[in-house]
């Protein structure tokens, strides 16, 4: 089911599978500023991400002694939330434990995802509730692909090195390399040209780009044709993802991120692991970014 809610700017739907975004729209104009899962290239639109980021080495972590499994991204994505309040600008999903989730994550929780419409602008919020009487260890992060190539924007030019990402106050990234074992641990500074990082295909031939130490947490994607952009501002976030397919895929991701992948000497003890999270009994997390376009 599609859920949708607008204001004078914009106009958003929001599927219940995952809670996630699926369109987003200026009011009047049909350009869809997400990318619509061409599964060709990549299924989805912007997941969530809980309760880890990133992949797991193995795909398993350990809990008091006990293995368990999880796939790259956690489960939150393929569940199916609860819609718990809309109003004409509002929305808000709720996913708890199940048989399901309990299997491979021992935790009762809440997890709550809410969409404000706030002019040109799109709040996400995330709340997460530990429901259990011991302390619960997650990651939460988000994944919203964009239409990169916005092809009604210029029907006259395809070259993608037009389009970039732009940074505030920022002259160099801090990238950790992401390899099929996990992430290395070494840093890869990438030096941006006037705080600007062009978009191509290579840029991603070594998977996503992992970003730490982002001191100005607002990047926005632009181009070279038209005064359209999109940009994200995800304060409080430790960690950022840059990621498309080094394939021809129209899309790019713009990923902010409460916690990583494993490192590729990890013990696997997700207490042990880096960016993770935790909260105590009845203790609650709150996080937001906002979307302008």
């Amino acid at each position: 089911m599609t859920h949708q809610i607008s204001n004078n700017h914009v106009k958003i739907e929001v599927k219940s599978k995952g809670a996630e975004l699926c369109s987003l729209k200026k009011t009047n104009e049909s350009l869809e500023y997400i990318w619509q899962a061409d599964a060709k290239y990549w299924n989805r639109h912007a997941p969530i991400l809980f309760p880890i980021v990133g992949k797991l080495i193995d795909d398993e972590y350990v809990y008091e002694k006990n293995n368990y499994s999880l796939s790259q991204h956690g489960f939150a994505r393929d569940c199916d939330f609860e819609l718990v309040s809309q109003t004409s600008d509002t929305l808000c999903f709720k996913l708890s434990e199940n048989e399901s989730t309990l299997e491979k994550y021992p935790f009762y929780f809440d997890l709550f995802i809410s969409y404000k419409l706030m002019e040109n602008r799109l709040k996400v919020s995330y709340e997460v509730r530990n429901n259990s009487k011991k302390t619960m260890y997650f990651s939460i992060g988000a994944h919203p692909a964009f239409n990169w190539s916005l092809e009604n924007i210029s029907e006259e030019s395809s070259n993608k090195d037009e389009y970039y990402f732009e940074f505030e106050d920022t002259n160099n990234l801090e990238r950790l390399p992401l390899t099929n074992m996990g992430i290395k641990k070494e840093i890869q500074n990438i030096k941006l040209e006037e705080n600007k990082l062009y978009i191509n295909e290579e840029l991603f031939k070594d998977d996503a780009l992992v970003i730490q130490n982002l001191k100005n947490k607002t990047i926005t994607l632009k181009n070279n044709i038209d005064n359209r952009y999109i940009k994200m501002d995800f304060e409080g976030f430790e960690y950022s993802g840059l990621w498309s397919k080094p394939s021809g895929a129209d899309f790019v991701c713009i990923e902010p991120w409460h916690g990583v992948a494993d490192f590729i000497e990890h013990d696997k003890n997700i207490k042990n692991k880096i960016g993770i999270k935790s909260l105590e009994e009845n203790e609650i997390f709150e996080s937001e970014y906002y979307i302008e376009i």
